[in-house]
C-alpha cells in the first residue's frame, strides 16, 4: 500500500485523532497559563492546599490521629476500588482485541468517512488499553503513597525528623492525591477512545464535549461566588 492509498484508508481517523489531541492540548495550555497566574484557579490547587493544612493540623494535635487514619483509610479504599475497576476494564479491552474481525464490522455501522479495517481496530483498542493501564498504575501508586502517609502522619510534629515534617508528609499526600486525579482523568479520556471505535467523527465530537465538561470540573469556585451576600435594605 503506497502513501496515497494509506491516506485514503486511514486519513480520516488520523485527522480526527490529531484534532482531538489539539483540542486537549489547547485546553491544558490555557489551563496551565491560568494556574501560573493563580495557583488556586483549579480545584486541584485548592485540594492541595486543603491537604497541606490538614496534615499540619493533625501533626500539631496528636489526639486527632484516629480521625486522620480513618480519613486516609477512606482515601485508600476509594483508590483501591478504582484500581480494581481499571483491572476489569483492562481485561474487557483485551477481550475486544481478540474479536476484531467479528466486532469491527458491526460496530462500524455508524462509521462516517472512516475505514473498517481490522488493523485500525486493533490500534484503537491498544490506545484504549494503554489509557486503562495508566489509570491502574495511577490508582495503585496513590494507594502506595497513602499507605506511607498512614504511618507518617501519626508522628508528632515536635518529634518529627525533617523527612517526616508536616511539609514532607503533605508533599507525599499531595502526590497521592495528584495520582488519583490522573487516574480519574484517564477514565474520562477513555470516553472519546471508546466512541472512536464507532468512527472518527464520534472521537472529535466526544472530545469537544469532554473538554467543555472539564472546563467546569477543573475550575474552583471564584471568590466572588463564595462571598456571602448581604440582604438588601
Amino acid at each position: 500500500m503506497d502513501m496515497t492509498d494509506w491516506l485514503r484508508a486511514y486519513g480520516s481517523d488520523l485527522a480526527a485523532f490529531t484534532a482531538s489531541l489539539l483540542l486537549v492540548g489547547i485546553y491544558y495550555l490555557l489551563l496551565w497559563r491560568k494556574v501560573r497566574q493563580d495557583p488556586h484557579y483549579t480545584i486541584h490547587g485548592v485540594n492541595e492546599l486543603a491537604r497541606t493544612l490538614w496534615v499540619a493540623n493533625v501533626m500539631r494535635h496528636p489526639s486527632r490521629d484516629v480521625m486522620a487514619v480513618q480519613t486516609l483509610r477512606n482515601f485508600i479504599m476509594g483508590a483501591a476500588l478504582m484500581a480494581s475497576t481499571a483491572t476489569l476494564l483492562i481485561l474487557g479491552t483485551l477481550t475486544l482485541s481478540g474479536q476484531a474481525e467479528s466486532i469491527a464490522r458491526s460496530w462500524h455501522v455508524l462509521n462516517i468517512g472512516g475505514t473498517h479495517a481490522a488493523e485500525l481496530w486493533i490500534v484503537k483498542v491498544l490506545c484504549l488499553l494503554a489509557d486503562f493501564i495508566v489509570a491502574f498504575f495511577s490508582f495503585a501508586m496513590a494507594v502506595r503513597l497513602a499507605n506511607h502517609v498512614v504511618f507518617m502522619i501519626n508522628v508528632p510534629e515536635t518529634d518529627a525528623h525533617y523527612l517526616l515534617s508536616p511539609q514532607a508528609v503533605a508533599h507525599r499526600l499531595n502526590r497521592a492525591g495528584n495520582l488519583f486525579a490522573i487516574g480519574m482523568r484517564a477514565f474520562f479520556f477513555a470516553v472519546p477512545l471508546v466512541f472512536w471505535l464507532f468512527g472518527p467523527l464520534f472521537l472529535v465530537v466526544t472530545t469537544g464535549v469532554l473538554v467543555m465538561a472539564l472546563q467546569r470540573l477543573d475550575r474552583s469556585e471564584p471568590a466572588a461566588a463564595l462571598t456571602p451576600r448581604l440582604p438588601s435594605a
